[in-house]
């Protein structure tokens, strides 16, 4: 069996195991929704080059869209996720139709330009809420028999979805598609003097990650039984890029190592400004809370500065196999 495949059979029984252990299912969902984003965002960043400012479009979308699906049409939670899936990849088709027609920065500005237009679509759309969002959703029962307003069967159906969002990254890259997009990140000229339809493998790849990205914001709406504007907010793409950045672009676990640090420091920073308060008797500290995005802000620029290939990267760029590399 491949390494990477055993060590995600190994994460995915640790996972199991962590509820017995008294840690809380909510915040672990949350993390595996976040790292399943940030696998789908890195799937595009990392092995075909091209840096997505738009991704919050496809994660808030399906997840207005499976919220609505499962609240207003009584969908059950299985479809309501597949057809959030769907509209994140439609989503993804016709960003993705009008940006891959332009590279670097264009491309960049195209994809935010497109996800603000969506954002204030669902800002004044009547089934979303507005302001509000879309609350109450019903997690209903998985195939009719499994009862999801249990926090645990939820949390090993998120573990089973991310375990199949994870693998379809995982063979995407090491099939012969993977290896077209990795020679297009590498030298596009030479792609196309080969014969390939840039183009066409760009776009393929985008949907691809659309749909990822799509599948993570609805399992997020079934584990918060609310879709809300912050899923579509411009910050939730410059989210994913910071996750992406201090894990490792272009690694398997970097992302959701990434994504791990992120939302434990969103959750956590209140306490350990609490801690850092009564130990130092630095009462600035106390409201590090209310100052998270001056913290986000200053890991990123660590990262950058020390860890320029992310924590991941610059841990597998110490191997023996890869210091003889360079």
């Amino acid at each position: 069996m491949n390494r990477q495949l055993l060590a995600l059979l190994i994460f995915a029984l640790a996972l199991a195991f962590l509820p017995a252990l008294g840690v809380y299912p909510i915040f672990v969902m949350k993390i595996l929704c976040y790292a399943l984003f940030a696998c789908a965002f890195n799937l595009l960043l990392g092995y075909v080059g091209l840096l997505s400012f738009g991704h919050a479009a496809f994660f808030g979308g399906a997840a207005y869209a499976a919220g609505h699906a499962i609240k207003i049409w009584g969908l059950s939670p299985e479809l309501g996720i597949l057809f959030g899936v769907v509209i994140a990849a439609l989503l993804g088709l016709i960003v993705g139709w009008l940006a891959i027609r332009r590279s670097g920065i264009y491309f960049t500005m195209i994809t935010l330009a497109m996800a603000q237009m969506v954002f204030f679509y669902f800002l004044q759309a009547p089934f979303t809420g507005g302001e509000d969002g879309l609350q109450g959703v019903p997690r209903g029962k998985l195939f009719g028999l499994i009862d999801l307003s249990n926090d645990l069967n939820l949390y090993y159906l998120v573990i089973v979805i991310f375990i199949i969002g994870y693998f379809i990254c995982w063979r995407t890259v090491k099939s012969p598609f993977g290896q077209v997009l990795h020679a297009i990140k590498e030298n596009e000229p030479r792609a196309v003097s080969l014969g390939y339809d840039i183009d066409k493998f760009k776009l393929l790849a985008f949907v691809l990650s659309a749909g990822l990205a799509g599948l993570a914001g609805a399992t997020k709406t079934l584990v918060f039984v609310s879709a809300t504007l912050s899923d579509a907010m411009w910050q939730m793409s410059g989210t994913v890029v910071l996750m992406t950045l201090i894990g490792g672009v272009g690694t398997f676990t970097g992302p959701v190592i990434g994504a791990l640090i992120v939302v434990f420091i969103e959750n956590k920073i209140g306490d350990i400004g609490r801690v850092l308060a009564s130990s130092t008797g630095i009462q600035w500290f106390q409201t590090l809370g209310e100052s998270v995005t001056i913290v986000m802000g200053l890991i990123f620029i660590l990262c950058v500065m020390a860890f320029r290939k992310g924590i991941v990267g610059e841990l597998l760029a110490l191997l023996p196999a890869n210091r003889n590399k360079q």
